[in-house]
């Protein structure tokens, strides 16, 4: 009798508050409106009286838990689904909420590090090529007419950085975070690159290694399981797409020290990743982070742009190209969403049904959190801090030049 007296009580102040054209069901088969739409757009199914706890404070952590522990069931287009948690959080996270932005910082040591990778990355090959592009390009896509196709706009990502950063044929490139290859593949292949690629995920390095050997490349790329903070030597250019998210805010600034350290002279590197809104590094509102460090990226941390830039220049480095992708991102994800949707009945016989729903929640939210501007990305191409200001090009139009 207390819980259906609260629930109805909650169920009037979000219907006051927002008018959500949403429909809550019961496992009894009570029914509660969240608004006065005759024809609710999304249903959100509750199995069992446990789930009640997470819904009466249904921040998008709580609801996320609810629905990857199996608690409740959501019946609707993805979109909608998405669309009316983030309406449900809204009606009862404020500002003053510790779940409006918070701040964490977590230990960034070498072995939590790989074992949070390994738990992100390492889900299976087949999994991630249900949804990725062709390449399987884990990063933001470059739609530099707003109509490609993602195997098109990834490639015109890799062709973009790489010739933001000027490789020229014979430059020595490291690509921190190298993924499943596609990048130092594509550097060697069209730019004539000598290429290092590091990454922590076991899966991701034995694929990578053989796409390298596949493709004869194995004189001029090597692929090695190595964190970042342990390669020696020098490089002519860096490439970190997707990475710096997983160092730590405290520890951004020897990250770009290091990128420092590994750079010749005139060398060039060039960071993309992604960053927080809240000017004062706050974690994704209403819940959001909390609920991606639990499920998807275990120890991730975003800094706001202003707080990248600052420890860059802390690590010795000067950026001098900054470029948003935000837009990019969001096209990007809604592809992947899609992708997912597509494929969901193959994906769920190559994980279990809790990281199946984790997955589904994700890439929708993260689509949803990219377009609204609760999360953005920029590529920032920086070099040695202290050089002559006469070595830079004068405008931007070189990125262009080329056909990408």
């Amino acid at each position: 009798m207390f819980w259906e007296k609260k629930l109805a009580q909650w169920v009037e102040e979000v219907k006051a508050k927002a008018n959500i054209p949403a429909r809550l069901v019961l496992w009894d088969g009570q029914q509660h409106d969240f608004g006065t739409f005759a024809a609710p757009q999304v249903t959100l199914k509750v199995n069992s009286a446990s789930a009640l706890p997470l819904l009466l404070e249904p921040s998008l952590d709580n609801l996320g838990e609810a629905y990857v522990k199996g608690k409740i069931d959501i019946e609707g287009k993805l979109s909608d689904i998405i669309n009316i948690s983030y309406s449900l959080a809204r009606s009862t996270v404020t500002s003053a909420s510790k779940l409006a932005r918070v701040r964490r910082y977590f230990n960034h040591t070498k072995t939590s590090d790989k074992k949070a990778i390994q738990y992100h990355y390492d889900v299976s090959n087949e999994f991630y090529r249900l949804w990725l592009d062709e390449n399987m390009v884990y990063s933001c896509a470059y739609f530099e007419n707003g109509n490609e196709d993602l195997a098109t706009a990834q490639i015109k990502k890799i062709d973009h950085i790489l010739t933001k950063i000027q490789v020229q044929p014979g430059h020595r490139l490291l690509d921190i975070g190298c993924g499943w290859g596609a990048l130092v593949l594509r550097a060697a292949q069209k730019f004539g690159a000598r290429c290092v690629g590091v990454t922590l995920s076991q899966n991701q390095f034995d694929l990578a290694t053989q796409r390298v050997k596949d493709a004869g490349l194995e004189g001029q790329i090597e692929i090695r399981l190595q964190d970042y903070r342990d390669v020696e030597g020098q490089f002519d250019r860096i490439t970190s797409v997707g990475m710096f998210e997983h160092v730590g805010r405290k520890n951004l600034p020897g990250y770009f020290q290091k990128i420092h350290d590994l750079l010749v002279d005139d060398g060039i590197a060039m960071n993309h990743g992604i960053t927080s809104t809240d000017y004062d590094s706050g974690e994704t509102a209403l819940g959001g982070g909390e609920f991606i460090d639990r499920y998807v990226f275990p120890d991730g941390e975003l800094p706001h742009i202003s707080l990248a830039l600052e420890s860059m220049q802390r690590g010795g480095l000067e950026a001098f190209d900054v470029e948003s992708l935000r837009r990019h991102y969001a096209r990007t994800l809604d592809i992947w969403t899609e992708n997912f949707e597509a494929n969901a009945a193959k994906a769920r016989t190559l994980v279990e049904d809790e990281k199946f729903r984790i997955w589904r929640v994700y890439l929708a939210g993260c689509a949803y959190a990219f377009e609204n501007d609760d999360v953005s990305i920029y590529q920032v191409v920086c070099r040695k801090a202290g050089r002559s200001a006469q070595t830079l090009p004068w405008s931007r139009r070189f990125m262009y030049e080329k056909a990408l």
